[in-house]
C-alpha cells in the first residue's frame, strides 16, 4: 500500500523532557501539510498533539481531531484547527481514529500513546487490517518497547513475526520511506498461537 491519504498520528499530551520530541511532531506535520496527507489525531490542543496538530493546520494541511466527551476539558479539546469528533468513549475514540486513516504513527508519549499503539499492533496480529504502523524513535525513544517485544518472543509468547507488524523511522523525514515499505502482516504472526 503506498497511497496515503490520511495518517493516525499517536503521540503524547505533554511534550516531552527532550526538546527533540517537538521538533520531530512539528516536522511530521509540516510533512503531512505538504504532501497533501490528511491527520488524524487524539484531538487536544496541548502537548505533541497540539504541537503536530498546529503543524498541519498551519501549512495548510486538513485536521480532523478526535477526543472523547470527558477529555474535552482535560485534554483542551482542539476546535481551532480543523474538524473535531467528539466520541462517546476511549474505545469510540481509538476506533474512530483508526477508520479515519490508512497507516498509524506513533510518536513519542505517555502510557495512552503506549495503548493505542498497543491496540491498534494486537487488531493488527488478529488480522483485523493490514494498515502500516510506523514508530517514530526519536533519539531511541522506543528502543525499551522493541526491547519488550523482543522479551515476549523470547518467552515464547509471540512468534517472532510481530516485528513486523510494525516499522520504525528515526524521525519525521524517514516515516513515508518507512510506509512504503512496511510488511503485509502474516499469517503465521495468528496461527502460530493455535
Amino acid at each position: 500500500m503506498n497511497d496515503f491519504n490520511s495518517l493516525c498520528v499517536f503521540c503524547g499530551s505533554k511534550v516531552g523532557a527532550n526538546p527533540a520530541f517537538e521538533a520531530e511532531a512539528r516536522r511530521l506535520g509540516t510533512l503531512m501539510a505538504e504532501r497533501g496527507i490528511r491527520l488524524v489525531y487524539g484531538g487536544g490542543r496541548i502537548g505533541l498533539m497540539g504541537v503536530v496538530a498546529d503543524a498541519v493546520y498551519q501549512a495548510g494541511g486538513e485536521v480532523i481531531g478526535v477526543i472523547p466527551e470527558f477529555l474535552m476539558h482535560l485534554e483542551v479539546g482542539n476546535e481551532k484547527v480543523g474538524e473535531l469528533i467528539v466520541t462517546d468513549s476511549m474505545h469510540t475514540r481509538k476506533a474512530k481514529m483508526f477508520e479515519l486513516s490508512d497507516a498509524a504513527i506513533a510518536l513519542p508519549g505517555g502510557i495512552g500513546t503506549l495503548d493505542e499503539t498497543i491496540e491498534v499492533m494486537t487488531w493488527k496480529q488478529l488480522r483485523q487490517h493490514g494498515k502500516p504502523i510506523i514508530l517514530i524513535d526519536v533519539e531511541g525513544y522506543w528502543k525499551p518497547f522493541l526491547d519488550l517485544l523482543d522479551a515476549v518472543i523470547d518467552g515464547d509468547f509471540a512468534h517472532p513475526k510481530i516485528r513486523e507488524l510494525i516499522s520504525t523511522a528515526p524521525d519525521a523525514d524517514g516515516v513515508f520511506e518507512a510506509l512504503a515499505n512496511a510488511p503485509e502482516p502474516d499469517q503465521e504472526v495468528l496461527t502460530s498461537h493455535f
